[in-house]
């Protein structure tokens, strides 16, 4: 493959089945915007213009593959008619709903997944994407963010931090509307101009094989609508110790799109050995202590073995990188990954 090829090139190369002579390094880089812009994040978050600027800030000192448009876990809550609550500057945000909900059903009165789409700041988001692809013209991939159906659904019907989490918990019903709002959301993400959408999984409940195949199914119009628009589907899952726990099953079955793992020291450590899955396009997100442990020149003593094993095709972050993220680390890891 030409050095020359720019991200979005390689990544269009990569929907037609070629893969990448490097991996991509895609770091979800956002909220610390924020910081720069010398704005609390709640006002960060509505604002195109600022979002905008600091990013290509951002981009400019990185050197990443790809620019994190709009990465924000209450992006579809706020849409589809929760309030957010911010009691602490720069913490995420509780969301209340308007009338009270039992734990384990859906609030009342949710606007239509088609709704949710154009509500919220969800058109902020869209915003910054045909702000930055007529900036960045050619250059870096445009990547934006839409919550998975479990973990969609789980805080939808409050079940967030439940212990032991099982797939039949959660009811079908916060299920079909989760996967019905990310469907919409992406559609307008990748309509905008995105290039890489991250589907971010953050609760996973253990999955049989069976439920691996529902959830599978569950994604797959998603993942159809994103790779109509010729950008890439990645599927990121946060949370490296649920991964750990049904990294089997999930690793077993087809995948029509890049499966990116979070992965921490210890699950490093006891994935190692394992070969690269058949079937399955591989991704890997630096979890915790992975990325602190990088920047001496390689990515660390428990990831590198592994990364040797998977070849992944890209490396990016478990989720935003905290505004303490060691920036001048993190540009280091870039120049390990473009080597």
């Amino acid at each position: 493959m030409p050095e020359n090829l720019t991200p979005r090139q390689i990544v269009k190369q990569m929907l037609q089945g070629s893969l990448p002579a490097r991996p991509l390094f895609l770091p979800i880089v956002f909220s610390l915007g924020a910081r720069l812009e010398n704005l609390p994040l709640r006002g960060f978050l509505g604002n195109a213009t600022k979002i905008s600027n600091s990013l290509r800030q951002i981009r400019g000192h990185l050197r990443s593959d790809g620019v994190a448009c709009y990465f924000d876990s209450s992006l579809e809550l706020e849409a589809l008619g929760g309030t957010l609550c911010w009691d602490a500057e720069n913490q995420p945000p509780t969301v209340h709903w308007p009338s009270a909900t039992s734990r384990g059903a859906l609030p009342s009165g949710l606007r239509t997944p088609e709704e949710t789409a154009k509500a919220g700041r969800v058109p902020v988001a869209t915003d910054v994407i045909r702000r930055l692809k007529s900036q960045l013209q050619g250059e870096p991939l445009l990547m934006a963010a839409v919550t998975g159906p479990f973990t969609l659904a789980a805080r939808l019907t409050e079940l967030e931090g439940e212990s032991a989490l099982r797939a039949e918990d959660i009811p079908e019903s916060a299920l079909a509307l989760a996967a019905s709002v990310m469907r919409e959301v992406a559609a307008a993400l990748v309509e905008a101009g995105a290039d890489a959408i991250f589907i971010q999984e953050a609760i996973l409940p253990g999955l049989s094989a069976a439920e691996a195949d529902a959830w599978a199914s569950t994604l797959a119009p998603t993942f159809n609508v994103i790779r109509f628009y010729e950008a890439l589907p990645v599927l990121l899952l946060t949370d490296s110790r649920s991964f750990a726990e049904s990294s089997a099953v999930i690793l077993q079955r087809p995948w029509d799109c890049v499966v990116c793992p979070a992965l921490d020291v210890d699950s490093c450590i006891s994935l190692r050995g394992t070969p690269q899955p058949s079937g399955v396009t591989l991704g890997v997100a630096l979890g915790a202590g992975t990325l602190d442990a990088a920047g001496s020149g390689k990515l660390g003593p428990s990831l590198d073995p592994l990364l040797a094993e998977w070849r992944p095709i890209l490396i990016t972050t478990a989720g935003d990188v905290p505004v303490t993220t060691d920036m001048k680390r993190l540009i280091k890891v870039g120049e390990e990954v473009r080597r």
